[in-house]
């Protein structure tokens, strides 16, 4: 970040400074940082919003009766493979797109995740995925808090969280063959960890991005693509939680 974002530049400069220079350092971190807060505010908003959306809509989804019929036919491929086209589209054609334009798709992809993740009402009881998801909030809570306030680099620990992510995806393909109780075990309490760790990554990631964004026309994007991330990230911790801790119906 820029030196004047660093709390010793903001001290006065010793004997000789001059009380202009000083005061306009300490005026343009303010600025910085206010401009950052609301930055990331605006990203959190998003995220938490997305998945109140995404809630609702599975819940109504599956209350309704409709879950449960259209998930028994090959229409349930659609509903869970969609968000993954949203996903993509959001990421690769983002820079062609306009704000408003990003900013519906993401909508757009909570909704389908909404129906996607109706499933998990047909199998856990109600009160294990309430108790499961203040468990998620409350973690993911603070580990972006440590990802946004901590000075330590995270990105050696993000790239290995991301290969960790790697093996899980193959873990996962595997275990559709196998069908093995073990090895979902295994890949619910890794899933949960490396998420954890992408939470704190990718919270810094977002914060240290501020810098080349602040001012820019793709600003407004950036924070519907954090959201997106963070949204993920949250969603998938609270999957993986579910699966082990979750009481069946």
């Amino acid at each position: 970040m820029a030196d004047w974002n660093d709390p010793q530049s903001t001290r006065q400069g010793g004997f000789g400074a001059s009380p202009s220079l000083n005061g306009d350092l300490i005026g343009r971190a303010g600025a910085y940082n206010q401009g950052l807060r609301r930055h990331m505010l605006s990203i959190y908003n998003y995220m938490a919003s997305g998945v109140l959306l995404s809630g609702v809509v599975a819940l109504l989804f599956a209350r309704s009766g409709m879950a449960a019929q259209i998930m028994a036919t090959p229409l349930k491929w659609l509903i869970v493979l969609a968000p993954l086209g949203f996903v993509f589209g959001m990421s690769l054609g983002a820079h062609k797109m306009k704000t408003a334009t990003l900013q519906a798709l993401f909508w757009g992809f909570c909704l389908v995740m909404g129906l996607s993740m109706s499933t998990i009402f047909l199998v856990f009881t109600g009160a294990s995925i309430a108790t499961t998801f203040f468990a998620t909030a409350g973690a993911f809570a603070g580990l972006s808090l440590f990802g946004y306030t901590t000075k330590k680099n995270l990105s050696a620990m993000g790239s290995f969280m991301v290969m960790g992510l790697i093996g899980i995806l193959i873990a996962m393909v595997v275990n559709l063959f196998l069908q093995s109780t073990g090895l979902q075990f295994a890949i619910s309490v890794l899933g949960v960890l490396i998420f954890a760790g992408l939470t704190a990554w990718d919270t810094q990631r977002l914060r240290d991005e501020y810098d080349m964004l602040a001012g820019t026309e793709f600003a407004g994007k950036a924070v519907v693509l954090g959201a997106l991330t963070l949204y993920l990230d949250f969603i998938n911790m609270f999957q993986f939680l579910l699966s082990f801790l979750g009481d069946r119906e």
